[in-house]
């Protein structure tokens, strides 16, 4: 039985601003990743979103990211592996306080944005991360690009490990994300966005930017939840792997 984890970056709004469909994607995913204070949120959003998760059921992330609230955290920083290792345990030590006060566990982190994608290239970056988490709670499962640097950081380190996919995000030939100001780098079309999601799962191939079929690994979907469309793709994308016989499964029942 295929199983495939389907997860959505939340949490992200903050004082008078809302970013997102929280409420309304949170029943339809398996895990949220949840926005730490840094690139996005506040703590009341913080503890509501922990709550809503919990509700619903669903695993728990921690989503540290860059402290670069005015660029949500997708501007490339100049920091040592040392400072973005403190930054990821700063932010899970917040969302810490929110879950145990709940009665909940955090289930993985995956880091945010610039965070993410530098780190998924910098083997020495993403070492620093893997074991500023494992140092944290070893049990935590590191969320990471498919075959990335990171993902090959927590395997070295003996750190569980998720490889994701992007449901609304174009590929480079190498296995990266387009970058955001290329056109194409953002998926709007549903269709397309569902088409591909399939694919990922069931045949673990994409095509990337220039035509090509790359593979990867899909032990979980992330939609974005600040694309406009995150409703209507985690609906469609979740009824579609369903059709398929995929089971929607927390990261924690597949890593």
């Amino acid at each position: 039985m295929l199983k495939v984890d389907l997860n959505c970056d939340l949490g992200e709004s903050f004082g008078a601003y809302t970013i997102g469909m929280d409420e309304q994607v949170i029943p339809l995913i398996s895990s949220a990743n949840i926005a730490c204070g840094y690139h996005a949120s506040d703590p009341l959003v913080m503890q509501r979103t922990v709550r809503l998760a919990r509700e619903a059921g669903i695993g728990i992330g921690a989503h540290p990211g860059f402290p670069d609230l005015m660029g949500f955290g997708r501007r490339n920083m100049n920091v040592s592996p040392a400072e973005a290792a403190a930054y990821v345990t700063y932010q899970l030590g917040a969302l810490y306080a929110f879950a145990r006060s709940a009665g909940v566990k955090i289930q993985h982190v995956k880091p945010h944005g610039a965070l993410y994608n530098m780190a998924g290239r910098d083997y020495d970056l993403a070492l620093a991360i893997a074991r500023a988490v494992q140092a944290f709670d070893p049990a935590l499962i590191l969320l990471g690009l498919s075959g990335s640097e990171s993902i090959r950081a927590a395997r070295e380190i003996g750190l569980p490990a998720a490889q994701e996919v992007f449901a609304d995000r174009a590929y480079m030939p190498d296995g990266s994300l387009m970058p955001r100001n290329r056109e194409g780098a953002v998926i709007h079309d549903e269709e397309e966005a569902v088409r591909r999601t399939v694919r990922m799962v069931t045949e673990h191939k994409v095509a990337a930017a220039d035509g090509q079929d790359i593979e990867i690994i899909p032990d979980s979907i992330c939609v974005h939840g600040d694309n406009v469309k995150a409703l209507a793709f985690v609906t469609r994308i979740r009824r579609a792997l369903e059709a398929e016989g995929v089971t929607i499964a927390p990261l924690s029942e597949i890593v």
